[in-house]
Protein backbone atom coordinates (compact mmCIF):
# COMPACT_ATOMS: atom_id res chain seq x y z
CA UNK A 1 0.00 0.00 0.00
CA UNK A 2 2.97 2.34 0.55
CA UNK A 3 3.86 2.16 -3.12
CA UNK A 4 0.91 4.32 -4.25
CA UNK A 5 1.85 7.51 -2.31
CA UNK A 6 5.45 7.17 -3.43
CA UNK A 7 4.42 6.70 -7.07
CA UNK A 8 2.05 9.70 -6.87
CA UNK A 9 4.84 11.87 -5.43
CA UNK A 10 7.18 10.96 -8.28
CA UNK A 11 4.52 11.93 -10.84
CA UNK A 12 4.12 15.36 -9.25
CA UNK A 13 7.87 16.02 -9.24
CA UNK A 14 8.26 14.91 -12.88
CA UNK A 15 5.32 17.03 -14.04
CA UNK A 16 6.62 20.19 -12.38
CA UNK A 17 10.01 19.78 -14.06
CA UNK A 18 8.60 19.50 -17.61
CA UNK A 19 7.76 23.19 -18.26
CA UNK A 20 11.25 24.21 -17.22
CA UNK A 21 12.86 21.69 -19.57
CA UNK A 22 10.67 22.79 -22.47
CA UNK A 23 11.50 26.43 -21.84
CA UNK A 24 15.21 25.68 -21.82
CA UNK A 25 15.11 23.91 -25.18
CA UNK A 26 12.59 26.03 -27.07
CA UNK A 27 15.34 28.11 -28.87
CA UNK A 28 18.27 26.57 -30.76
CA UNK A 29 21.74 27.51 -29.54
CA UNK A 30 23.20 30.50 -31.36
CA UNK A 31 26.39 29.89 -33.33
CA UNK A 32 29.55 31.17 -31.64
CA UNK A 33 30.19 33.90 -34.22
CA UNK A 34 26.75 35.42 -33.67
CA UNK A 35 27.48 36.10 -30.01
CA UNK A 36 28.76 39.67 -30.06
CA UNK A 37 29.39 40.92 -26.54
CA UNK A 38 29.49 44.69 -26.42
CA UNK A 39 27.79 45.18 -29.81
CA UNK A 40 24.13 45.88 -30.47
CA UNK A 41 22.26 43.70 -33.01
CA UNK A 42 22.03 45.24 -36.47
CA UNK A 43 19.28 43.24 -38.26
CA UNK A 44 19.41 45.49 -41.33
CA UNK A 45 23.11 44.74 -41.80
CA UNK A 46 22.52 41.02 -41.27
CA UNK A 47 19.86 41.19 -43.98
CA UNK A 48 22.12 43.05 -46.42
CA UNK A 49 24.88 40.48 -46.04
CA UNK A 50 22.52 37.50 -46.22
CA UNK A 51 20.59 38.77 -49.24
CA UNK A 52 23.62 39.68 -51.38
CA UNK A 53 23.95 37.06 -54.15
CA UNK A 54 27.63 37.94 -54.69
CA UNK A 55 28.47 36.97 -51.09
CA UNK A 56 26.65 33.65 -50.82
CA UNK A 57 29.16 31.08 -52.05
CA UNK A 58 32.44 32.11 -50.44
CA UNK A 59 33.84 32.90 -47.01
CA UNK A 60 32.87 36.36 -45.72
CA UNK A 61 34.06 38.15 -42.59
CA UNK A 62 33.15 41.64 -41.42
CA UNK A 63 34.17 43.54 -38.32
CA UNK A 64 33.14 47.12 -37.52
CA UNK A 65 34.63 49.02 -34.57
CA UNK A 66 34.50 52.60 -33.38
CA UNK A 67 37.97 53.90 -34.29
CA UNK A 68 38.10 56.36 -31.38
CA UNK A 69 36.82 54.20 -28.52
CA UNK A 70 37.55 50.66 -29.72
CA UNK A 71 33.91 49.71 -29.07
CA UNK A 72 32.77 46.77 -31.18
CA UNK A 73 29.83 47.76 -33.38
CA UNK A 74 29.24 44.67 -35.52
CA UNK A 75 30.81 41.32 -36.30
CA UNK A 76 30.23 38.52 -38.79
CA UNK A 77 32.72 35.63 -38.64
CA UNK A 78 35.07 38.12 -37.01
CA UNK A 79 36.86 35.38 -35.05
CA UNK A 80 37.61 33.22 -38.09
CA UNK A 81 40.91 33.25 -39.98
CA UNK A 82 41.21 34.55 -43.55
CA UNK A 83 44.00 34.90 -46.09
CA UNK A 84 44.72 38.65 -45.81
CA UNK A 85 46.64 39.30 -49.07
CA UNK A 86 47.91 42.90 -49.18
CA UNK A 87 46.04 44.13 -46.11
CA UNK A 88 49.01 42.49 -44.35
CA UNK A 89 50.96 45.61 -45.34
CA UNK A 90 49.17 47.41 -42.50
CA UNK A 91 51.17 45.29 -40.02
CA UNK A 92 54.40 46.11 -41.84
CA UNK A 93 53.41 49.79 -41.81
CA UNK A 94 52.82 49.81 -38.05
CA UNK A 95 56.12 48.00 -37.46
CA UNK A 96 57.95 50.60 -39.53
CA UNK A 97 56.29 53.40 -37.56
CA UNK A 98 57.54 51.89 -34.31
CA UNK A 99 61.09 51.10 -35.44
CA UNK A 100 62.30 53.48 -38.14
CA UNK A 101 61.50 56.96 -36.97
CA UNK A 102 61.11 59.83 -39.42
CA UNK A 103 63.63 58.80 -42.10
CA UNK A 104 64.73 55.63 -43.85
CA UNK A 105 68.20 54.20 -43.19
CA UNK A 106 69.88 54.47 -46.59
CA UNK A 107 73.21 52.68 -46.09
CA UNK A 108 75.83 51.93 -43.40
CA UNK A 109 79.47 52.90 -43.86
CA UNK A 110 82.85 53.61 -42.36
CA UNK A 111 86.01 55.08 -43.84
CA UNK A 112 89.57 53.80 -43.43
CA UNK A 113 92.52 55.41 -45.17
CA UNK A 114 91.59 55.76 -48.85
CA UNK A 115 88.63 53.30 -48.83
CA UNK A 116 84.94 53.78 -48.04
CA UNK A 117 83.35 50.54 -46.86
CA UNK A 118 79.55 50.43 -47.20
CA UNK A 119 76.71 47.93 -47.05
CA UNK A 120 73.00 47.99 -47.76
CA UNK A 121 70.19 48.40 -45.27
CA UNK A 122 67.43 47.26 -47.62
CA UNK A 123 66.54 50.84 -48.64
CA UNK A 124 64.63 50.38 -51.93
CA UNK A 125 64.72 54.01 -53.09
CA UNK A 126 68.15 54.16 -54.81
CA UNK A 127 67.10 55.53 -58.24
CA UNK A 128 63.70 53.85 -57.82
CA UNK A 129 61.27 54.67 -60.62
CA UNK A 130 58.39 55.70 -58.35
CA UNK A 131 60.00 56.67 -55.02
CA UNK A 132 63.34 57.94 -56.32
CA UNK A 133 66.13 59.06 -54.01
CA UNK A 134 69.55 60.38 -55.04
CA UNK A 135 70.83 60.71 -51.47
CA UNK A 136 72.88 57.52 -51.45
CA UNK A 137 73.87 58.11 -55.08
CA UNK A 138 75.17 61.62 -54.36
CA UNK A 139 76.87 60.47 -51.17
CA UNK A 140 78.79 57.68 -52.93
CA UNK A 141 79.56 59.69 -56.07
CA UNK A 142 81.12 62.55 -54.11
CA UNK A 143 83.10 60.66 -51.50
CA UNK A 144 86.78 61.72 -51.42
CA UNK A 145 88.07 58.17 -50.83
CA UNK A 146 89.85 56.65 -53.80
CA UNK A 147 88.07 53.30 -53.51
CA UNK A 148 84.44 52.29 -52.89
CA UNK A 149 84.13 48.84 -51.32
CA UNK A 150 80.73 47.17 -51.19
CA UNK A 151 80.26 44.66 -48.35
CA UNK A 152 77.70 41.86 -48.22
CA UNK A 153 75.17 41.54 -45.42
CA UNK A 154 73.05 38.47 -44.71
CA UNK A 155 69.54 38.76 -46.18
CA UNK A 156 66.53 36.45 -46.59
CA UNK A 157 66.10 34.47 -49.83
CA UNK A 158 65.02 36.58 -52.84
CA UNK A 159 61.46 35.25 -52.57
CA UNK A 160 59.38 34.95 -49.40
CA UNK A 161 57.77 31.81 -47.96
CA UNK A 162 55.13 30.29 -50.25
CA UNK A 163 55.49 32.93 -52.98
CA UNK A 164 54.48 31.72 -56.44
CA UNK A 165 57.70 30.80 -58.28
CA UNK A 166 56.13 31.44 -61.70
CA UNK A 167 55.41 35.08 -60.86
CA UNK A 168 59.10 35.94 -61.30
CA UNK A 169 58.25 37.69 -64.56
CA UNK A 170 55.66 40.08 -63.09
CA UNK A 171 56.32 43.61 -61.84
CA UNK A 172 54.73 42.91 -58.45
CA UNK A 173 57.33 40.31 -57.35
CA UNK A 174 60.89 41.72 -57.54
CA UNK A 175 63.61 39.96 -55.58
CA UNK A 176 64.42 41.09 -52.03
CA UNK A 177 68.01 42.36 -51.63
CA UNK A 178 70.16 44.38 -49.24
CA UNK A 179 71.08 47.03 -51.82
CA UNK A 180 68.36 47.36 -54.49
CA UNK A 181 68.98 49.40 -57.61
CA UNK A 182 66.17 50.79 -59.79
CA UNK A 183 63.66 48.89 -57.68
CA UNK A 184 65.28 45.65 -58.90
CA UNK A 185 63.26 45.97 -62.10
CA UNK A 186 63.78 46.90 -65.75
CA UNK A 187 61.36 49.32 -67.41
CA UNK A 188 60.39 49.18 -71.06
CA UNK A 189 58.84 52.11 -72.96
CA UNK A 190 57.44 51.23 -76.40
CA UNK A 191 56.55 53.85 -79.01
CA UNK A 192 53.50 53.72 -81.27
CA UNK A 193 54.30 52.04 -84.62
CA UNK A 194 53.54 54.15 -87.67
CA UNK A 195 52.31 52.46 -90.88
CA UNK A 196 53.58 53.53 -94.30
CA UNK A 197 51.78 56.52 -95.81
CA UNK A 198 52.38 57.46 -99.41
CA UNK A 199 56.10 57.96 -99.83
CA UNK A 200 56.70 57.87 -96.08
CA UNK A 201 58.05 54.48 -94.98
CA UNK A 202 56.62 52.57 -92.04
CA UNK A 203 58.19 53.20 -88.67
CA UNK A 204 58.32 50.07 -86.50
CA UNK A 205 57.73 50.07 -82.78
CA UNK A 206 60.81 51.08 -80.84
CA UNK A 207 61.48 50.08 -77.24
CA UNK A 208 63.54 52.14 -74.82
CA UNK A 209 65.07 50.14 -71.97
CA UNK A 210 66.04 51.50 -68.54
CA UNK A 211 68.49 50.98 -66.95
CA UNK A 212 70.49 51.05 -70.18
CA UNK A 213 72.85 48.11 -69.40
CA UNK A 214 69.85 45.82 -69.99
CA UNK A 215 69.22 47.12 -73.54
CA UNK A 216 71.72 44.70 -75.20
CA UNK A 217 69.93 41.85 -73.41
CA UNK A 218 66.54 42.79 -74.91
CA UNK A 219 65.35 41.49 -78.29
CA UNK A 220 62.23 41.33 -80.43
CA UNK A 221 60.18 38.15 -80.17
CA UNK A 222 60.68 35.52 -82.88
CA UNK A 223 57.99 33.49 -84.59
CA UNK A 224 58.58 30.64 -82.12
CA UNK A 225 58.13 33.05 -79.17
CA UNK A 226 54.78 34.19 -80.57
CA UNK A 227 53.38 30.64 -80.57
CA UNK A 228 53.23 30.52 -76.76
CA UNK A 229 52.73 34.24 -76.17
CA UNK A 230 50.30 35.54 -73.55
CA UNK A 231 48.56 38.50 -75.26
CA UNK A 232 48.38 40.38 -71.95
CA UNK A 233 52.18 40.30 -71.63
CA UNK A 234 54.46 42.80 -73.37
CA UNK A 235 57.82 41.48 -72.11
CA UNK A 236 59.00 38.11 -70.87
CA UNK A 237 62.21 37.17 -69.09
CA UNK A 238 64.02 33.89 -68.85
CA UNK A 239 63.55 32.24 -65.49
CA UNK A 240 67.27 31.88 -64.72
CA UNK A 241 68.85 34.74 -66.65
CA UNK A 242 68.40 38.38 -67.60
CA UNK A 243 67.45 37.98 -71.25
CA UNK A 244 64.25 39.84 -72.12
CA UNK A 245 61.92 39.37 -75.10
CA UNK A 246 59.38 42.00 -76.11
CA UNK A 247 56.33 41.46 -78.28
CA UNK A 248 55.09 43.96 -80.90
CA UNK A 249 51.76 45.68 -80.33
CA UNK A 250 49.65 48.18 -82.33
CA UNK A 251 49.82 50.81 -79.57
CA UNK A 252 52.40 52.30 -77.25
CA UNK A 253 52.90 50.56 -73.92
CA UNK A 254 54.99 50.61 -70.76
CA UNK A 255 56.04 47.49 -68.87
CA UNK A 256 58.16 46.64 -65.84
CA UNK A 257 59.86 43.29 -65.27
CA UNK A 258 62.05 42.20 -62.33
CA UNK A 259 65.65 41.34 -63.12
CA UNK A 260 67.57 38.47 -61.58
CA UNK A 261 69.89 39.91 -58.94
CA UNK A 262 73.48 38.94 -58.12
CA UNK A 263 76.50 40.52 -56.50
CA UNK A 264 78.31 40.68 -59.85
CA UNK A 265 75.42 42.52 -61.48
CA UNK A 266 75.10 44.88 -58.50
CA UNK A 267 78.77 45.89 -58.69
CA UNK A 268 78.50 46.42 -62.43
CA UNK A 269 75.33 48.54 -62.20
CA UNK A 270 76.76 50.57 -59.33
CA UNK A 271 79.98 51.20 -61.25
CA UNK A 272 78.09 52.22 -64.40
CA UNK A 273 75.76 54.47 -62.45
CA UNK A 274 78.34 56.17 -60.23
CA UNK A 275 81.03 56.17 -62.94
CA UNK A 276 83.45 54.92 -60.33
CA UNK A 277 84.97 51.54 -59.73
CA UNK A 278 83.21 49.57 -57.00
CA UNK A 279 84.87 46.47 -55.56
CA UNK A 280 83.64 43.78 -53.21
CA UNK A 281 85.18 43.03 -49.83
CA UNK A 282 84.24 41.72 -46.40
CA UNK A 283 82.66 43.94 -43.73
CA UNK A 284 85.32 43.89 -41.02
CA UNK A 285 85.23 47.11 -39.00
CA UNK A 286 87.88 47.60 -36.32
CA UNK A 287 87.18 48.98 -32.85
CA UNK A 288 88.47 52.41 -33.88
CA UNK A 289 86.25 52.56 -37.01
CA UNK A 290 83.18 54.77 -36.65
CA UNK A 291 80.17 53.07 -38.26
CA UNK A 292 77.51 55.50 -39.41
CA UNK A 293 74.11 55.30 -41.09
CA UNK A 294 73.22 57.65 -43.92
CA UNK A 295 69.66 58.95 -43.50
CA UNK A 296 67.49 58.57 -46.58
CA UNK A 297 64.06 59.81 -47.63
CA UNK A 298 61.32 60.69 -45.12
CA UNK A 299 59.65 57.42 -44.13
CA UNK A 300 56.20 58.73 -45.04
CA UNK A 301 57.20 58.94 -48.71
CA UNK A 302 57.66 55.16 -48.70
CA UNK A 303 54.57 54.44 -46.58
CA UNK A 304 52.36 56.54 -48.84
CA UNK A 305 53.43 54.77 -52.02
CA UNK A 306 53.38 51.33 -50.39
CA UNK A 307 49.86 51.69 -49.00
CA UNK A 308 48.17 53.61 -51.81
CA UNK A 309 49.20 51.42 -54.74
CA UNK A 310 49.95 48.30 -52.67
CA UNK A 311 53.63 48.06 -53.64
CA UNK A 312 54.90 44.61 -52.61
CA UNK A 313 58.58 45.43 -53.10
CA UNK A 314 58.50 48.46 -50.80
CA UNK A 315 56.72 46.44 -48.12
CA UNK A 316 59.29 43.64 -48.23
CA UNK A 317 62.23 46.04 -48.14
CA UNK A 318 60.60 47.90 -45.25
CA UNK A 319 61.00 44.85 -43.02
CA UNK A 320 64.67 44.55 -44.03
CA UNK A 321 65.26 48.18 -43.04
CA UNK A 322 63.52 47.56 -39.72
CA UNK A 323 66.05 44.81 -39.01
CA UNK A 324 68.80 47.46 -38.77
CA UNK A 325 67.10 48.80 -35.63
CA UNK A 326 66.95 45.56 -33.65
CA UNK A 327 70.51 45.51 -32.37
CA UNK A 328 73.04 42.63 -32.58
CA UNK A 329 73.54 40.84 -34.80
CA UNK A 330 73.42 44.01 -36.92
CA UNK A 331 75.08 42.29 -39.89
CA UNK A 332 71.83 40.58 -40.75
CA UNK A 333 68.68 41.88 -42.45
CA UNK A 334 66.30 39.23 -41.17
CA UNK A 335 62.63 39.78 -41.91
CA UNK A 336 61.80 36.90 -39.59
CA UNK A 337 63.51 38.62 -36.63
CA UNK A 338 61.46 41.74 -37.30
CA UNK A 339 58.18 39.80 -37.52
CA UNK A 340 58.96 37.89 -34.33
CA UNK A 341 59.88 41.11 -32.49
CA UNK A 342 56.72 42.88 -33.70
CA UNK A 343 54.43 40.01 -32.71
CA UNK A 344 55.93 39.85 -29.23
CA UNK A 345 56.20 43.59 -28.64
CA UNK A 346 53.53 45.44 -30.67
CA UNK A 347 50.87 42.86 -31.46
CA UNK A 348 50.80 40.82 -28.25
CA UNK A 349 47.45 42.40 -27.28
CA UNK A 350 45.61 41.40 -30.47
CA UNK A 351 42.56 39.25 -29.77
CA UNK A 352 43.88 36.37 -31.91
CA UNK A 353 47.24 34.80 -32.73
CA UNK A 354 48.87 36.31 -35.84
CA UNK A 355 50.35 33.84 -38.39
CA UNK A 356 52.61 36.29 -40.30
CA UNK A 357 55.48 35.38 -42.65
CA UNK A 358 56.21 38.26 -45.08
CA UNK A 359 55.93 42.02 -45.43
CA UNK A 360 53.72 42.29 -48.50
CA UNK A 361 51.01 39.66 -48.11
CA UNK A 362 52.09 37.75 -51.23
CA UNK A 363 52.26 34.56 -49.19
CA UNK A 364 49.16 32.50 -48.52
CA UNK A 365 50.75 31.37 -45.24
CA UNK A 366 49.65 34.65 -43.67
CA UNK A 367 46.37 34.47 -41.75
CA UNK A 368 44.36 37.10 -39.87
CA UNK A 369 40.94 37.49 -38.26
CA UNK A 370 38.74 40.52 -39.01
CA UNK A 371 38.70 41.54 -35.35
CA UNK A 372 42.52 41.46 -35.14
CA UNK A 373 42.71 43.69 -38.22
CA UNK A 374 40.31 46.10 -36.55
CA UNK A 375 42.39 46.07 -33.37
CA UNK A 376 45.35 47.16 -35.51
CA UNK A 377 43.28 49.92 -37.15
CA UNK A 378 42.32 51.20 -33.69
CA UNK A 379 45.99 51.15 -32.63
CA UNK A 380 46.95 53.16 -35.69
CA UNK A 381 44.23 55.69 -35.06
CA UNK A 382 45.31 56.09 -31.45
CA UNK A 383 49.00 56.60 -32.23
CA UNK A 384 49.05 58.46 -35.57
CA UNK A 385 47.38 61.86 -35.98
CA UNK A 386 44.22 61.29 -37.99
CA UNK A 387 45.03 63.69 -40.87
CA UNK A 388 48.43 62.07 -41.38
CA UNK A 389 47.03 58.54 -41.14
CA UNK A 390 44.25 59.09 -43.67
CA UNK A 391 46.65 60.89 -46.02
CA UNK A 392 48.97 57.87 -46.13
CA UNK A 393 46.17 55.44 -47.03
CA UNK A 394 44.42 55.07 -50.37
CA UNK A 395 41.47 57.46 -50.38
CA UNK A 396 38.23 56.74 -52.18
CA UNK A 397 37.99 58.57 -55.48
CA UNK A 398 41.50 59.91 -55.06
CA UNK A 399 44.54 57.81 -55.72
CA UNK A 400 45.84 54.27 -55.75
CA UNK A 401 43.71 51.15 -55.59
CA UNK A 402 40.53 53.03 -54.54
CA UNK A 403 40.57 55.85 -57.07
CA UNK A 404 37.33 54.71 -58.73
CA UNK A 405 35.34 53.95 -55.58
CA UNK A 406 34.12 55.25 -52.20
CA UNK A 407 33.54 58.89 -53.09
CA UNK A 408 30.41 60.95 -53.70
CA UNK A 409 29.41 64.60 -54.02
CA UNK A 410 30.39 65.21 -50.39
CA UNK A 411 33.89 63.84 -51.01
CA UNK A 412 35.89 60.83 -49.88
CA UNK A 413 34.30 58.73 -47.16
CA UNK A 414 36.57 55.66 -47.06
CA UNK A 415 40.35 55.42 -46.57
CA UNK A 416 42.09 52.10 -46.40
CA UNK A 417 44.05 49.21 -47.83
CA UNK A 418 42.91 46.66 -50.37
CA UNK A 419 44.10 43.05 -50.48
CA UNK A 420 43.83 41.02 -53.67
CA UNK A 421 45.01 37.58 -54.69
CA UNK A 422 43.36 35.02 -56.95
CA UNK A 423 40.05 34.10 -55.24
CA UNK A 424 40.69 36.75 -52.55
CA UNK A 425 39.23 40.27 -52.26
CA UNK A 426 39.73 42.15 -48.97
CA UNK A 427 39.38 45.64 -47.61
CA UNK A 428 40.48 47.22 -44.31
CA UNK A 429 40.27 50.87 -43.36
CA UNK A 430 38.09 53.68 -42.06
CA UNK A 431 34.54 54.79 -42.93
CA UNK A 432 33.46 58.34 -42.12
CA UNK A 433 29.72 58.15 -41.44
CA UNK A 434 27.14 60.85 -42.16
CA UNK A 435 27.07 61.61 -38.45
CA UNK A 436 30.82 62.29 -38.44
CA UNK A 437 31.78 59.07 -36.67
CA UNK A 438 34.93 57.27 -37.83
CA UNK A 439 34.56 53.49 -37.98
CA UNK A 440 37.31 50.90 -38.42
CA UNK A 441 36.15 48.28 -40.92
CA UNK A 442 37.64 44.97 -42.01
CA UNK A 443 35.69 43.27 -44.81
CA UNK A 444 37.35 40.01 -45.92
CA UNK A 445 36.33 37.68 -48.76
CA UNK A 446 38.12 34.39 -49.46
CA UNK A 447 37.51 31.49 -51.88
CA UNK A 448 35.77 33.60 -54.52
CA UNK A 449 35.14 31.58 -57.66
CA UNK A 450 35.50 33.66 -60.82
CA UNK A 451 35.29 37.41 -61.27
CA UNK A 452 35.55 39.44 -58.06
CA UNK A 453 33.96 42.63 -59.44
CA UNK A 454 30.46 41.73 -58.14
CA UNK A 455 32.03 41.26 -54.70
CA UNK A 456 33.72 44.66 -54.87
CA UNK A 457 30.44 46.26 -55.91
CA UNK A 458 28.58 44.59 -53.06
CA UNK A 459 31.20 45.65 -50.51
CA UNK A 460 30.86 49.26 -51.61
CA UNK A 461 27.05 49.11 -51.49
CA UNK A 462 27.02 47.60 -48.00
CA UNK A 463 29.62 50.00 -46.61
CA UNK A 464 27.62 52.84 -48.17
CA UNK A 465 24.67 51.76 -46.03
CA UNK A 466 26.95 51.55 -42.98
CA UNK A 467 27.97 55.13 -43.70
CA UNK A 468 24.32 56.24 -43.97
CA UNK A 469 22.93 54.43 -40.92
CA UNK A 470 25.73 54.56 -38.37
Amino acid sequence: MLLRPVFFLLLVVWGSAQPLACAQNSQPAAPADSLRPGSAPLPWLDSLLTAAPALRQHQVGLSITDASTGEEVYGLNETRYFTPASVMKLFSFYTGLRLLGDSLPSLRYFSRHDTLFFQGTGDPTFLHGDVPSRRAYTFLARRPERLLAYCDIATPPPYGPSWAWDDFNYYFQPERTAFPLYGNTVRFYASTPVPARGKLPARPQRVRVLPRPFAPLTSLATADDLLSHNPDQHVSRGQLDNRFTYFPAPKRWVDEVPYRTSRTLLLRLLGDTLRRAVVHTAWQPRPQDSIRTLPGLPADSLYRRMLRVSDNFLAEQLLLMCATKLGPPRDSLSAWRVIRHARRTYFNTLPDKLPWVDGSGLSRLNLVTPRSLNALLVLLHQQVPEPRLLNLLAGGGGQGTLHRRYKDAQGTWFWGKTGTLTHTCNLAGYVRTRSGRLLAVSFLNNSIAGDDQPVRNEMQRILGQVRQRL
